[in-house]
């Protein structure tokens, strides 16, 4: 009878109805529980960003820094043997700089909230210095 149909229809329906409330609400719990996770990983990437003890505020175009990736902006965090344990003055780098003329020297960077690696060799160009940037101390 139409009648009966109809009821099946409904409870049919009724059924498919809390199915997809189910549905939805566990993609919910799914989701917020997702977004806590990246959170959470944001966070402890945010506490492993070693310190930095300097920072380049100028680089020349076309000099060895510019040609190694070097940004302004960006905070050294280890140039060379240097790093925030033994870093004193800007002396310390010009030293290592000195002493590492035609060889690579490996340099960490933060940027833009990334640690970027950076292999620079300092080495004599048309501009002056080794490295054609200029670098600061942070102060903390």
């Amino acid at each position: 009878s139409p009648a009966g149909l109809q009821n099946d229809h409904k409870a049919l329906m009724k059924q498919v109805e809390e199915a997809l409330h189910q549905l939805h609400a566990r993609e919910k719990e799914k989701h917020a529980k997702d977004e806590a996770e990246a959170l959470a990983e944001a966070m402890s990437q945010n506490q492993s960003l070693p310190q930095a003890f300097a920072k380049v505020n100028a680089v020349t175009p076309g000099s060895p820094a510019s040609i190694s990736g070097l940004q302004v902006d960006d905070e050294i965090v280890e140039f060379g043997s240097v790093n925030i344990n033994n870093f004193q003055n800007l002396q310390n780098i010009a030293t290592v700089v000195q002493h590492s003329e035609g060889r690579p020297l490996s340099v960490t960077v933060i940027r833009s909230g990334k640690k970027v690696h950076v292999g620079l060799t300092p080495k004599r160009w048309a501009g002056k210095g080794l490295l054609g940037c200029n670098i600061i101390p942070l102060q903390r």
